[in-house]
């Protein structure tokens, strides 16, 4: 435990300058509520390789590691990034337990995005069939990973979802940045990749939402931050009041707090794994939760303002509130905590 690291190096600070140049020009949060641009998709994944960023080298990914990825998904939480980065990015964990070279390949070079549903289908003679109810970026994405039980058990299949079998709706979701869709499959051919792995990917998805989670926070306590150097009320700033200077520092301290949940889960997800249960429950416990809160209170700090549909204040809640609920409730990560302490 002595090595554990929670500064970022030089070269993880440079991915972070690069990352958030990048998406300053090519997606700021402005342009959140305008959807899924597939150009801007394909530049993040041409000019900085990121949807590769935690793949095996072997299958033309960089072989960083889940620190670096955190780094690269608080950016992309910052500017509320719409499309299916973060889908691919739970769909490359759960290939991580049961490689495929062509859906790796072409994760990593940016040809196809990817999905994760652990919502259990049923396979037979190579077809799949199910409902799917609740598909993250299910519109957008190329492929579906997903558990599939078949006459030996279960096991972790891949369907096309532009293939024969699938018929997709889009859902009206919380979050208007980012999409969900109802799949249904029936008798959809579908490739089975290697038998559902006993753990662990649950751990690693609420770490790296965990990261994106501590963008949308940070993004959003320096958007108040900002409004109240300048918000003038009653001849003052608003800035200046007693009740708004500890309202921010509340704000402030649970960002300091998250960051370092963050950096350490990420930590052990590189190199501590048995530690790994504990962070990632504690990640999605505190970190999801702060993260509604900081959205709230900055969207109620901007006053009437904040509740217009003009303004992004209503963006960064709505992303908070869909992300706190994406992966299951706060108390299902306070439960299983308590569990892993022996409380």
């Amino acid at each position: 435990m002595s090595n554990v690291k929670l500064v970022l190096s030089q070269e993880q600070q440079e991915l972070r300058g690069a990352v958030r140049s990048f998406l300053a020009s090519a997606s700021p949060a402005a342009k959140a509520r305008d959807g899924y641009d597939p150009a801007v998709y394909a530049r993040l994944n041409g000019e900085l390789g990121l949807s590769g960023l935690i793949i095996p080298e072997e299958y033309g990914g960089a072989g960083a590691g889940f620190a670096e990825l955190a780094v690269a998904l608080e950016e992309t939480g910052a500017v509320l990034l719409p499309g299916p980065f973060l889908a691919t990015v739970f769909a490359t964990i759960a290939l991580a337990a049961t490689p495929d070279k062509e859906l790796l390949t072409g994760i990593a070079e940016g040809r196809i995005a990817a999905t994760l549903s652990e919502t259990e289908v049923r396979l037979t003679d190579g077809k799949a069939s199910g409902e799917l109810p609740r598909v993250l970026s299910g519109m957008e994405a190329d492929v579906l990973v997903m558990p599939a039980r078949d006459g030996d058990g279960v096991v972790m299949a891949a369907v096309e979802l532009s293939g024969t079998g699938v018929s997709r709706r889009a859902l009206e979701a919380l979050d208007l940045t980012r999409g969900q869709a109802a799949v249904t499959l029936d008798g959809a051919p579908a490739r089975v990749l290697g038998q559902r792995p006993a753990g662990g990917i649950l751990e690693r998805l609420a770490v790296v939402l965990a990261a994106e989670q501590l963008g949308v926070m940070r993004a959003a306590l320096d958007a108040i931050v900002a409004y109240a150097k300048i918000r003038v009320a009653f001849g003052r700033f608003i800035g200046s009041y007693q009740g708004v200077k500890h309202k921010l520092a509340d704000m402030h301290a649970k960002l300091e707090q998250a960051e370092s949940i963050v950096r350490y889960a990420a930590w052990t997800a590189d190199e501590s794994p048995d530690d790994l249960p504990e962070a990632a429950m504690l990640a999605q416990a505190f970190v999801g939760r702060a993260c509604f809160e900081v959205a709230r209170d900055h969207l109620l700090l901007h006053g009437g303002i904040g509740f217009t549909w003009e303004h992004d204040a209503h963006l960064y809640y709505k992303r908070a509130k869909s992300d706190e609920v994406l992966l299951g409730p706060p108390r299902m990560y306070r439960a299983r905590l308590a569990e892993l302490l022996e409380l």
